[in-house]
């Protein structure tokens, strides 16, 4: 396996853990199981993890390459969509 490679399976793991924690963050802020106020430097890190991430995405939807599916495109065209 190249590094490169590693390095990038790396990257998006790291960014799939992020949206991990924050989603348990919420659900255990939905089920009352601690309030925001009372863990305040949790609640600080888990927005900076969410600013992070909504970074993360407009990087990525920026700087995707647009390489598109000619067959899917007109299969989609052809049916009217």
């Amino acid at each position: 396996m190249s590094r490169r490679r590693m390095l990038h399976t790396l990257n998006q793991t790291f960014w799939v853990m992020v949206i991990g924690v924050i989603s348990l963050f919420v659900f255990f802020l939905i089920t009352g199981a601690f309030s925001p106020t009372g863990a305040v430097g949790l609640t600080v890190a888990l927005l900076v993890l969410v600013v992070l991430w909504i970074g993360h995405a407009m990087w990525q939807a920026r700087h995707r390459s647009s390489v598109r599916d000619e067959a899917s495109i007109r299969a989609r065209e052809r049916r009217g969509f």
